[in-house]
This record gives structure tokens, sequence and C-alpha cells, in this order.
């Protein structure tokens, strides 16, 4: 865990250092200023966690039919509170992802971090539903 905090805070120095250094000539456009909470972003934010939310149902949906989950250890999935709460910790990594990027000035790998979130996820979803039952006969 300590290694995966450090390689983190490595990786947001050196986007940081490299955000810094960039210089714009006198005749180029500035660059695309926007909040970090205006309308793309909180409409992108909110679909990353009804994604997880259908996630989380899917799961749930295909553990029910006898299918075992194979990404995640049977003490998360198996527990609706720990579950949960690991659906809601990748909506706010998300979240605190796009706003570092935000800060830096890396706007399009902002919203471009959202929309690959929300496409990896739904994936998955629909790969939970479209699953085949395997109930003992």
């Amino acid at each position: 865990m300590r290694l995966l905090a450090t390689a983190f805070l490595l990786w947001a120095s050196i986007l940081t250092a490299s955000a810094q250094q960039t210089t714009t000539p006198e005749n180029a456009p500035a660059p695309e200023a926007h909040r970090f909470w205006d309308r793309n972003n909180v409409l992108l934010f909110s679909s990353v966690a009804v994604s997880r939310g259908l996630d989380y149902a899917s799961t749930r949906n295909m553990q029910a039919r006898g299918r075992e989950e194979i990404l995640l250890p049977d003490d998360v999935v198996n527990n609706s509170a720990g579950f949960a709460s690991l659906e809601a910790a990748g909506t706010m990594t998300s979240v605190g992802l796009s706003y570092l990027f935000h800060r830096t000035g890396h706007h399009k790998l902002e919203r471009w971090l959202s929309i690959g979130h929300i496409g990896v996820t739904g994936f998955g979803v629909v790969r939970n539903y479209s699953l085949e039952s395997q109930h003992p006969r």
C-alpha cells in the first residue's frame, strides 16, 4: 500500500512539473479553462456513479444466478457493505483523479478518464447480465 501511495505521489509530481514547464507562444490561443464542477463534469461523475451502482446490481444478480465473481475476492463481494463501499471508493477515486488532471491543466484527460471509467464499467455490467445461469439441476 505504501508503494502504491509513493508511486501515485511521484506520478502527480511529474504531471505537475510537466504542466508548469510548458510555455505557450504569444500568438497561441489560451487553453480552455473551465470550473471543475461544470455541467459536463457533473454529468460525467453522475454517470460514473450510476455505472458503479449498475455494476453492484449486476454482480449481485450474477451471484444469485449461481455464477462466481472472478475479479474480486469472495470476502469483499459477499459482504454487502464492503462491496458497496468498494463501488463508492471507485467513484470517488475517479473524481479525485479527474480533479488532479484539472488542477494540472490536463482538461481532456480529466474528461476522458470518466468516459473510460463509464465504458469499462458498462462493459462489465453487460457481461454480467449476459452470462448464463449455472444453477445445479
